[in-house]
């Protein structure tokens, strides 16, 4: 189990991690907008824009595989196929976030299902 909770620690920090990225294209347009980060935010294109979609997708990650992970702990389903579960959804995602920035769509979108069939692997253990 400790491996699920230092996977959901890692996601969990995935979302600020690729804030890096985000933050480094809008300095590189004119500066950082502390005022308005979001309107700056969507006037980016290219490696720009592909940050701020890879930002916002680790929320939307985190939002899915939190919840299903600690069903799994609750329900006291913490064996080896939820460990591996976690820890590939984690190297999904950060192949995610890697492919985001580099623009390989097409393994973007592979290591995105994958991420998502674990999380949605360890919903299912906690139903079972």
């Amino acid at each position: 189990m400790t491996s699920m909770m230092i996977c959901l620690f890692i996601a969990i920090l995935l979302p600020i991690v690729s804030k890096a990225p985000l933050a480094m294209a809008m300095n590189r347009e004119g500066g950082y907008n502390n005022r308005y980060p979001r309107q700056q935010q969507a006037k980016l294109t290219g490696f720009g824009a592909r940050a701020r979609a890879a930002h916002e997708n680790a929320f939307e990650a985190l939002i899915m595989f939190a919840p299903a992970l600690l069903a799994a702990v609750v329900t006291q389903q913490t064996g080896d196929l939820a460990q591996t579960l976690a820890i590939t959804f984690v190297v999904a995602r950060i192949a995610y976030l890697v492919c985001y920035l580099a623009d390989i769509h097409w393994l973007r979108s592979l290591v995105w299902a994958a991420g998502y069939l674990c999380t949605l692997g360890l919903a299912i253990l906690a139903i079972s």
